[in-house]
């Protein structure tokens, strides 16, 4: 379906059926993806949000791949066309049954059906791909880590979690970085936020530091009033600037430092909380990794939160 036809149908609820609210998180691989969508699922509830992963649209397996001359970050190695046309359905609430790719193992295994919910977080490598993917979402976001932090990231999840060595890693990680900056980056230009979990350089911070939060809040969606939320008692948490964008244009640049205090971090949170205008109290789920609370990603969450309620009342 053409994607102004797409987005003429979900403004008029199509069919009839309900329609989810619809989140898209698209970054390169190790970006933080699934961690800032976790947060997202145990603060809502996997009663009313449902997160789902597009990488599982690789068209070959791991095994298969060793002979083609592209990697996943391509896409042909990717049922691109299949991924647009469910994510089309889902939008207009209708099932699916989605292609399901093991991480652990690299094998192709039995679809899974997939049932729209109230919410829905698709996250992956190419959610922002094309105009008919991107006509399917009410908000969408890119992850953009320093490229040493991913590197590292990377290098730190698929030794401890999908078998390989960190030679392995770092070898296919070079490997991948023409089709990245071909096909992965370039996605970055179509979110309406794009989030960057970094150090503070000009404190003298490294990579080895708790990381800050920049989120650069592009006007193609209607924000939280967070002026009303920046004051005295959050300014060590976080505080706005006008930047301009990489096409020149000005754009409001969130900073929420890792470095606040509990206290402060916890204020701001509130008061971004209050601006939802809904009755359950703020959730103790966000800004979990590992077990340990980070407010520079708990705060991100709540802004996406914000999102995802603001056009639910819509």
């Amino acid at each position: 379906m053409p994607d102004k036809q797409m987005a003429i149908n979900r403004a008029s609820k199509g069919n009839g059926a309900p329609r989810p609210i619809m989140l898209a998180i698209a970054g390169d691989s190790a970006a933080g993806k699934t961690t800032l969508t976790k947060g997202l699922v145990r603060a809502l509830g996997d009663h009313r949000i449902t997160a789902m992963c597009v990488d599982d649209y690789h068209r070959y397996d791991r095994n298969e791949r060793k002979d083609k001359p592209f990697t996943p970050l391509h896409p042909d190695c990717n049922y691109l066309d299949i991924m647009e046309q469910h994510l089309q359905l889902l939008s207009m609430g209708q099932p699916i049954l989605k292609p399901v790719y093991n991480h652990s193992n690299g094998m192709l295994e039995r679809p899974h059906l997939v049932e729209p919910s109230e919410f829905m977080v698709i996250e992956g490598l190419f959610p922002l791909w094309s105009k008919q993917s991107r006509a399917c979402f009410d908000a969408t976001v890119y992850l953009d880590p320093p490229e040493e932090i991913r590197r590292a990231w990377k290098v730190a999840r698929d030794t401890s979690k999908r078998g390989y060595t960190e030679e392995q890693v770092l070898a296919d990680l070079d490997k991948r970085e023409p089709e990245s900056a071909a096909f992965i980056r370039p996605q970055r230009s179509n979110a309406d936020i794009v989030v960057q979990f970094s150090p503070i350089w000009s404190r003298g911070e490294t990579v080895e530091d708790p990381l800050s939060a920049t989120l650069l809040l592009r006007p193609t969606i209607p924000h939280p009033d967070l002026h009303s939320v920046v004051g005295d008692d959050v300014e060590d948490a976080m505080h706005l600037k006008l930047l301009r964008d990489d096409d020149g244009k000005p754009v409001d640049a969130l900073h929420v430092h890792s470095h606040a205090s509990e206290e402060a971090t916890r204020t701001a949170e509130e008061k971004i909380w209050k601006l939802m205008d809904v009755p359950e109290p703020l959730s103790d789920e966000l800004g979990l990794i590992d077990g340990q609370r980070d407010g520079p990603l708990a705060i991100t969450q709540l802004i996406l939160l914000f999102h995802l309620i603001q056009a639910k009342h819509n």
